[in-house]
């Protein structure tokens, strides 16, 4: 009896040592300074990175595995602040929101997020949908589907008519007339219950279209399309529950009142003046310029037949402007949050944001923070990653080249790590 209790004992004493993980970084930047090193090692332990050491580190147990990053560039996981994870451009997309059942976009929701993930981003914001995305969340939270980690707003706010309506171009029998359910709002009570409907619903966050769009079933992609006293009701309920709210937002007045309304970012940004540059200083707003998804639709829309004959126009006008504003706007000293619209374009592209930006007079090393830490911060999440450090969560990539000096290189990035885990190597 005493010997089967002393094997007990022992047994409950036993301390399992956890395998972890020995990066050996040829360089590593460091967001937070901007700084490059060289020759370090990141040990990670789980989900957490546990120190970051100078020199090649060699493992302490025989369970412990090295990566060889020695020729690479590792950074911290990558945040896009606005993409739209459950769709993807095609010239059938219009037809599709007929043609597709919630299951099959699910489906095809799950390779979406896969190719986002193989890119380098390790933590996306979706900024709109079926509701699908939600469910999308949680599956990946739950080790369920392969992806990014997802900050989502569900069903965007829009009002009647406006972008993101979703029974825009539907037929009269097929319309019928959508309310806060449905994300669409008309006065002040609507804007209230609009929020807490994307509560009850699981959202992390609110999206409105503050103004027209180019990719919607409607002729302007740029008048306001709320007023500042349901962007307001909107924002205040907003922060009840613990939301920050994103504002789509082409035409000058829309950012102007969406601004004024209390929202945290401006997604496209594209006809911004200098009036509503420092407007944005003065209330710390931040924009998301969404560089790539203008250039797509501009040039999608020189194709016979890819959008319906209502978006072309607004794509022609609209799209090409995006770069040249960005530009304006860091120059102004505006806050930049890096976003990229992708399903507007190809899921996997979302890297060419950076060569953009950069061609646009924003140093690499700032698009890389604006892809980090800035990203981290706005969704308060600046304590768990954009940062290669202890206690960090380990979302860690690597690329072949230095991005400082080659910022092309962000478009082939060779490993990605997320929560500890190696997706591709």
């Amino acid at each position: 009896m005493k010997t089967l209790l002393g094997i007990l004992v022992l047994l409950c004493t036993v301390t399992l040592t956890a395998q972890n993980t020995y990066l050996h970084c040829g360089k590593l930047i460091d967001t937070k300074s901007g700084k490059v090193h060289k020759k370090k090692t990141i040990v990670v332990s789980g989900d957490k990175i546990i120190s970051v050491e100078n020199g090649y580190i060699n493992p302490t147990s025989v369970k412990d595995i090295t990566v060889d990053l020695k020729s690479k560039t590792v950074m911290p996981g990558l945040i896009d602040m606005h993409v739209h994870i459950e769709g993807e451009t095609s010239p059938k997309a219009y037809l599709n929101k007929y043609t597709l059942n919630d299951a099959d976009v699910a489906f095809n929701s799950t390779n979406y997020a896969k190719v986002t993930l193989m890119s380098g981003f390790t933590t996306v914001r979706d900024l709109g949908g079926s509701g699908v995305n939600i469910a999308l969340r949680n599956a990946i939270n739950a080790g369920k589907v392969v992806g990014p980690r997802i900050f989502t707003a569900g069903k965007s706010l829009a009002t009647t008519g406006g972008h993101a309506d979703p029974t825009n171009g539907s037929s009269k029998n097929l319309m019928g007339d959508p309310g806060p359910k449905e994300g669409v709002v008309n006065g002040v009570e609507d804007a209230k219950k609009a929020v807490r409907q994307r509560y009850k619903n699981g959202a992390d966050l609110i999206k409105i279209t503050a103004t027209g769009g180019v990719l919607s079933m409607a002729k302007s992609g740029q008048n306001p399309q709320f007023t500042v006293e349901e962007i307001k009701a909107i924002c205040e309920t907003a922060k009840d529950y613990g939301f920050h709210v994103a504002a789509h937002a082409h035409g000058d007045e829309g950012m102007q009142r969406a601004i004024l309304g209390g929202v945290k970012t401006i997604e496209h940004g594209t006809l911004m003046s200098d009036e509503t540059m420092e407007l944005m200083k003065k209330h710390n707003v931040y924009l998301v310029p969404t560089i790539t998804a203008g250039k797509f639709v501009s040039d999608k829309a020189k194709i016979s037949g890819y959008y319906p004959e209502i978006i072309v126009p607004k794509a022609l006008n609209i799209g090409p402007k995006i770069q040249d504003m960005f530009g304006r706007a860091y120059k102004s000293g505006v806050g930049i949050a890096f976003g990229t619209d992708a399903a507007v374009f190809y899921h996997g592209d979302n890297v060419k944001e950076f060569g953009y930006m950069v061609e646009a007079g924003m140093p690499a090393i700032e698009a890389l923070q604006s892809a980090t830490v800035t990203n981290a911060m706005l969704l308060q999440m600046e304590d768990k990653i954009g940062q290669i450090k202890p206690n960090y969560l380990a979302d860690i990539i690597a690329v072949n080249d230095d991005p400082t000096i080659t910022i092309s290189t962000m478009e082939n990035v060779t490993f990605v790590m997320k929560n500890g885990i190696i997706y591709k190597k």
